[in-house]
Formats: C-alpha cells, structure tokens, sequence
C-alpha cells in the first residue's frame, strides 16, 4: 500500500531539508502572523446527500431570474443551439489535459485546429492560437508580442473595456513596462490625443477595441494610420459576432487581433469560464503564446496533427518561454468551434445583423420616453444613454418584469445592450413599463 502513497513523512522531511527550512510552516514567514489561521477552522460535521439537496435547492430559490437580458458590458447571453452543449459533453473531449502525445491525442488536437483555422478566417488573420484564458488575458499577452528592446510602452485607448484595462495595467506592472491610457472625446478615442502621445519613441503598440466599451465604432482606418505611422503595432479587441459584418481587422492593417470568444456558444456562466482568441500576422505568428496546432501526415501519409513551434513554449524554454499559459481552455475553445460550425458564416452575419437591428430599434423606443443617447455615431449593439429617472429605479421597475436592466454607469447614465435572443415584443414591454413610470 505504500508505494500508492505519493509523499510520506520521510519524504516530506527531505524535502523541507532540501530547501532549508524545518517544518511546513516556515514557507509562510513571509506571511504577517496577525492574519496567519492558528488551529483548524470551525466547520459543521457533514450532512447526508438529501440534505444538501434540500439546502440547495433553498438557496437556488433566493435568485432573481431574468427572462430577458438588456445587459452586456462583455458577456452577453445569446441564443446557443441544444446541439453546441450536446456535442462538447461527449466524453471524448471533457478533459484539460494538453495534448503533448499526439499519438492519442489526434481528436482535441484536430479540435483545436478547427478552432484555430475558424478564428483566422473570422478575423482575416494568418494564424491563431490554441486559445488563453478569457478576453482580457489576451490583451495583455498581445502587450508582451508586440514589446521589443527597445520599445516596450503599450497605450491603452480610454474607451475599452475598463476590466480588461486592469488586466493590461497589472500585465505592465509585472513587467516593469510602461503603460498609458490615451483619453477619450465624445465616447471615441481622442485621435489628438493619440497623436501626441505617439510622439513618445518608446510606444511600442496602442490597444483599441471597436465596438468599444459604450458600443460605438471606431475609425480604425484613422487610428491605424497614425499607429503605424508612428512605427507602432495595432492591437484590435473585438467583438466575434461584428467580425461577421464589419470591416475586417485585416484592411485596416490590425497586426494582432484579440477578444473573448463567450458570444461564440458559451452560456454567461455567472461571468466565466470563458475563452480568449488570438490571431496576428506570418510575421508576429512565432511571438503568439500557448499552444498551436499544427497539420502534417504521418509515416504512412495519412493526415495528422501535432502542437508545433514548440520551441516557443515553457515546456521547452521554461523561463525564457513567450508565455505561461498552459492546458488554455480547449474545451471552452472547442464549443465555440462547435457553435460556428454549426451557425456557419450565414448564420453569424445573421445573429449579428439581428442585434444590431434590435438594438437600433429599443434606442429609437427609448429617445421617445427621453431617454437620449449620449454619444452621436454608429453602434453595434450596445448604447449609452441618458436616464430621467435615476438608474437604481429603473433597474427596480424593469426587474419586476423579468427583465434585467443595462448596466448603471452613474446616476442618470446607463449602458444598454439588446442581442438577438431578445424579442420584439420583451423590448416593447420594457418600453411600456418605462413609459408607465414616466407618466
């Protein structure tokens, strides 16, 4: 029995020797004492299975489910198909294990191809990654492709996501690199602004999302022009379902393409887990993190796929790898893979089209009753507006409803969002609930 036994107290006495110190408490020294555990916690003895059931099911009773959602903010609930969730719980693919063996592996590897070869035709790009974790870590992994030598200050444009933001700020932090955020004028990044802040020779890229944070469409031609003139790199965050029908990253000149795959066929999941995507250019292609897929043929010529540019990775260059991110999210990665087969290009102009036209509709509903949006210009599917009554009564009076409320951004401002799993006839009662309280 003792050989199944994975570490002993000879063992562990070896261990803690190795490293110098005596007892397993010393590796928390640096740990204040005043906030350290002294003795074991507290807790209740076990219950048996039917009472935890019945204490679940008490708890689950005190949410608030809403029927229809009018919030975003970066995840959305979108309609996904029976078929994505039934597909990606096949035993074959509910692992985290990362396909070193491609003997054994050839299914998750062939997944993760399909994900990888999906991503690039959606972003125009000529290589993706296996995925990293969610959104925001992909734009702080893009901070660190697109540094060098001598240039290493990543601007941050002022109307991204401000969660992603923090997430770029703490990726420059632990990097000791200079980060700067570049402000915004009427809801769009200021282009003066950018110009000047350009002027530094040691700008090394400029992160912007559009649509950004309040749903509005950036002039990415513009901006591009004068990063590039500037001899910096175009770090672009976007929306998947707007790749669908707007201007491709590729035209405007994007040398690495970011975002959160989660409208791709992931549920909103209490805000995770979710998947990053990411795609650049032949050129930045070895500088990308985590894994890639590759497609070769094996010794008898038959069609197989391996993980390739492996040099790049920690297994290999351990510390000097391009990036820490190990098992990523491949089965987050391979629903959303599931998801875009499955709606085909059509299908995501559709559901993106759909949005923005539902959207466009409950703003026009919503200046009628005064609410006023407060930035002029084209939007994809979320819109700031305006409320004449404070936003904690709005959210009280839509909720009684079923329907959550946009998202308060102050007092008397709100962030809406309408995707196509919402009705016409849910956005008409949200209206007339709105109109009600107004009268």
């Amino acid at each position: 029995m003792g050989s199944y036994i994975p570490v002993n107290e000879a063992d562990r006495r070896e261990m803690l020797a190795a490293i110098g110190v005596e007892e397993p408490a010393d590796l928390y020294a640096d740990i204040p004492a005043a906030v350290r555990l002294r003795g074991g916690l507290d807790l209740p003895t076990g219950l048996p299975e039917q009472a935890v059931r019945r204490q679940m099911t008490h708890l689950a009773r005190r949410n608030r489910p809403y029927e229809t959602v009018l919030r975003g903010a970066g995840s959305y609930r979108h309609y996904i198909p029976a078929a994505v969730s039934q597909i990606a719980a096949k035993e074959n693919f509910l692992t985290c294990y990362t396909p070193y063996q491609a003997e054994i592996s050839q299914g998750v590897l062939q997944g993760i191809f399909e994900f990888q070869t999906m991503i690039a035709d959606l972003t125009t790009m000529d290589a993706a990654n296996a995925s990293v974790y969610d959104g925001a870590t992909a734009a702080g992994e893009a901070m660190a492709m697109s540094r060098d030598r001598k240039k290493t200050k990543v601007l941050c444009a002022g109307t991204v996501n401000p969660m992603t933001a923090q997430v770029m700020a703490t990726y420059a932090g632990g990097a000791n690199a200079p980060f700067d955020m570049v402000p915004e004028a009427d809801g769009r990044i200021d282009m003066a602004a950018l110009q000047a802040a350009l002027k530094d020779p040691e700008v090394c890229a400029l992160y912007v999302e559009s649509p950004n944070y309040y749903g509005l469409i950036e002039n990415m031609s513009a901006v591009s022009e004068a990063v590039h003139a500037a001899g910096a790199r175009l770090i672009f965050g976007a929306n998947p379902l707007a790749l669908a029908i707007y201007e491709s990253p590729a035209a405007f000149g994007a040398d690495i393409v970011v975002g959160d795959g989660q409208p791709l066929g992931l549920s909103m999941h209490y805000g995770g887990p979710s998947v990053g995507f990411m795609a650049t250019t032949k050129k930045l292609m070895r500088r990308l993190p985590g894994r890639i897929v590759g497609e070769t043929v094996d010794a008898e010529g038959n069609r197989a796929y391996v993980l390739t540019l492996q040099a790049r990775e920690q297994h290999i260059r351990r510390e000097k790898a391009s990036s820490n991110i190990c098992s990523n999210q491949a089965l987050c990665a391979l629903t959303t893979a599931i998801y875009m087969s499955l709606m085909g290009p059509d299908g995501l102009r559709d559901v993106a089209l759909q949005s923005r036209a539902k959207a466009h509709y409950f703003a026009d509903q919503l200046a009628g009753l005064g609410y006023r949006r407060l930035h002029d210009g084209p939007f994809f599917h979320e819109f700031v507006t305006t409320t004449p009554l404070p936003c904690d009564r709005v959210a009280e009076i839509l909720a009684a409803e079923g329907i959550l409320s946009g998202l308060p951004l102050a007092e008397d401002r709100m962030l809406w969002c309408v995707t196509e799993a919402v009705r016409k006839e849910e956005l008409d009662l949200a209206i007339d609930r709105l109109k009600e309280a107004a009268q």
